[in-house]
């Protein structure tokens, strides 16, 4: 398998390789910086929930970060819906630094200055995005 050239999906193929289920860390992670994050996922499900979220979410940021087929409107579309659940705009956009975090973490050494100017260029592109919803 060749590694990509483009930096997100390196990061997201080097988690890969390491970790099987980013789930629980990236939401271990929101809830310790958020803990008021908890309290927006319903208890029955909670965890098919959040791991439905975190794949959709990854797809559209690999999208977004790529070729921007369509996938990445997610993004948009999920502003409102999460206007509408009561999400303040700065825990909705906070939730993709938690991945990125989260990859830096699982990569550890891996994580090269490439992979961190896209993401910090990617989370920039996606607050900017949300913002201007």
């Amino acid at each position: 398998m060749m590694a990509s050239s483009n930096p997100i999906e390196r990061s997201f193929e080097l988690a890969a390789t390491r970790c099987e289920d980013l789930t629980p860390l990236v939401y271990r992670r929101l809830f310790d910086a958020h803990p008021e994050a908890r309290a927006l996922f319903r208890t029955d499900g909670g965890e098919l929930v959040m791991g439905s979220m975190l794949a959709l979410t990854i797809d559209a940021v690999l999208d977004f970060a790529g070729e921007r087929t369509g996938h990445f409107r997610l993004i948009t579309s999920e502003v409102s819906s999460h206007d509408g659940y009561g999400t303040p705009r700065e825990l909705f956009v906070a939730f993709f630094a938690m991945i990125a975090q989260t990859l830096r973490e699982v990569i550890a050494a891996d994580w090269s200055d490439d992979i961190d100017a896209a993401w910090r260029q990617l989370l920039g592109e996606i607050e900017s995005l949300v913002a201007a919803q």
